[in-house]
């Protein structure tokens, strides 16, 4: 028996549609229109994230192609100036308040038990075009934008995100985030600075992190390093009294510091607050860093947030709001099935299925050789 729905239409079921339209009369964003609802364009913008959509011209060929399908999604196939007009004037911001809506849902469901909640701290940088020059410029490397993220490696899933041109430091976005009582924070390099650190102290929560070379510290006391492991050291630290033009350092209690030995030779000075942790279980949550890294190397080359499909701020600020949102929704389904095991492969079977009638849980099975439903789909079943 054929699915009366497509399967974009399963990967968008998890979507807070009555909270997305109370997000849209919140800001006043389909007063006047005629042609494309806000939903209509998020379909749209979720349609070319999750067919592989190169432009605004091939949207609007794609999805007029499939406007039989686009019936059950409740949306319309845009033209491509007006999408450009949407994606340009109307407000990002809906598109963020609608991420911390669906990231609060998928948090709910993709967490796994854990004694202790971790997150993950850290920002890329996305080239964009001499066009967006009017906010993004960046003299040392052209025009960028930098995505910020708080990302869950228990969850495998981002949990807050900003957007900020290039050139502005990733601890400035930082210092502006809230800080949760009793999480662990783990960043690198980019978020040197002591202030910071004894905010994150102060709210009741824990960071771990790394030294720099050159920072001295005061040994308080020496704790012996387990046998057998990469750990070459364990102490708690004083950091210098004294910061840069001798301002005193706000972060005054003492440290871990637990030396970590990789497995190039290199060693590396890792600093916490967490007194009462293992050395091997703060070397183990710094380690964790790197899935943020796997993450927005996914993000980038799997949902192509190297290429926009717009120059100005709002419209690359929508853009990337959309692609996160989409990745949840990818999250969320991958979660409900467990014939395949890969996102990634998951993901490369939703983007040669999207508009047929399949379900999420049959992806695995042989595809089906029934002809599209329109005539004006044949040869587009693999978008």
């Amino acid at each position: 028996m054929r699915h009366e729905n497509s399967l974009m239409h399963d990967v968008l079921k998890p979507m807070p549609w009555g909270a997305f339209d109370r997000v849209v009369e919140k800001h006043d964003a389909d007063r006047g229109v005629r042609t494309l609802s806000t939903k209509s364009q998020f379909i749209a913008l979720a349609h070319a994230q999750l067919s592989g959509a190169q432009s605004l011209r091939d949207i609007e060929a794609r999805m007029a192609s499939q406007q039989a399908r686009l019936y059950h999604l409740g949306a319309k196939a845009p033209k491509r100036s007006t999408l450009a007009d949407a994606n340009r004037l109307r407000p990002a911001a809906i598109y963020g308040e609608v991420f911390a809506l669906v990231a609060a849902q998928a948090h709910r469901g993709l967490r796994k038990a854990a004694n202790e909640a971790v997150q993950l701290i850290d920002a890329t940088s996305l080239r964009l075009s001499s066009l967006s020059q009017d906010w993004a410029a960046y003299e040392a490397h052209g025009c960028g934008a930098k995505l910020h993220v708080v990302y869950d490696p228990n969850a495998q899933m981002p949990v807050r995100f900003a957007i900020t041109a290039a050139r502005i430091n990733d601890i400035v976005e930082a210092k502006g985030m809230p800080i949760e009582p009793g999480v662990t924070y783990a960043f690198d390099l980019g978020y040197y600075d002591f202030g910071w650190w004894a905010e994150i102290d102060r709210a009741g929560a824990k960071f771990v992190t790394r030294l720099k070379k050159n920072t001295r510290t005061t040994l308080v006391e020496t704790r012996k390093p387990p046998a057998g492991s990469t750990i070459l050291a364990d102490r708690v630290v004083r950091l210098p009294e004294r910061m840069a033009r001798s301002r005193k350092n706000p972060m005054r209690k003492p440290l871990r510091e637990v030396h970590v030995e990789l497995e190039t030779g290199k060693v590396l000075r890792i600093v916490s607050n967490d007194l009462d942790a293992s050395a091997e279980a703060i070397a183990d949550i710094y380690k964790t860093r790197w899935d943020i890294e796997l993450f927005f190397r996914w993000v980038k080359h799997t949902l192509k947030i190297d290429h926009f499909l717009g120059t100005s701020e709002n419209a690359v600020r929508t853009q990337i709001a959309v692609a996160l949102i989409v990745y949840l929704l990818l999250r969320m389904a991958h979660a409900v099935q467990t014939a395949v095991a890969s996102l990634l492969t998951f993901t490369r079977l939703v983007s040669a299925n999207l508009m047929h009638f399949r379900s999420i849980r049959d992806l695995a099975s042989r595809p089906s050789h029934r002809p599209p439903h329109h005539p004006n789909q044949l040869g587009l079943a693999l978008c």
